[in-house]
């Protein structure tokens, strides 16, 4: 009787050390997909922070465009607001669509072409650029990888009830927004 005592022990010693490791797989998996999103924000923000500059340098010569700066600056403020990659995704593909539409202004007003601000302020868009594409790589891995950690069985018998949930991935709407922003018009 007392070797059924402690073979349930065993048991149930090693049921919840099974529990404990999947929690905390699942624990690490979400603080890297939500690290993925950080660093996508940390990108977004300092295209943010580009934009204004951007639109000042190509409205010193080219004032009669305010069409596109309006919707540089609506689609801005809008993605500053939003907070989840159901928001955020769509507004930023619009945005560098419309950054597109600015940057081929340029093409039509040859001194703001050689204006070295307009220059410096092409090459800083188009590192950040990359850097943001960079992160919504690596936030879609992480992504991912948590997403298939909660939906693999055992793990889909307690993530859940842990609440954790699968996460969106960032994804591009309309497939001519895969392209990158071309900022060179050298």
């Amino acid at each position: 009787m007392e070797n059924i005592l402690y073979i349930l022990l065993a048991l149930l010693a090693a049921a919840v050390l099974y529990v404990v490791y999947i929690y905390n797989s699942l624990v690490r998996k979400k603080a890297h997909a939500d690290n993925g999103w950080s660093q996508i924000d940390v990108q977004l923000k300092r295209r943010y922070d580009l934009i204004p500059n951007l639109v000042e340098t190509v409205k010193a010569y080219a004032t009669h465009e305010r069409e596109i700066f309006e919707r540089i600056a609506a689609l801005r403020s809008a993605s500053l607001a939003a907070t989840t990659v159901e928001e955020t995704a769509p507004l930023q593909n619009q945005l560098t669509g419309a950054l597109k539409s600015l940057l081929a202004v340029s093409e039509n007003y040859p001194d703001l072409k050689a204006n070295r601000n307009f220059l410096a302020l092409q090459e800083e868009l188009a590192s950040t650029e990359n850097k943001i594409a960079f992160a919504r790589q690596y936030y879609n891995d992480a992504v991912k990888e948590y997403n298939i950690a909660i939906a693999v069985f055992p793990n889909n018998l307690i993530s859940g009830k842990l609440g954790y949930a699968p996460r969106t991935l960032w994804a591009v709407d309309d497939a001519s927004e895969r392209n990158a922003v071309d900022v060179s018009f050298r």
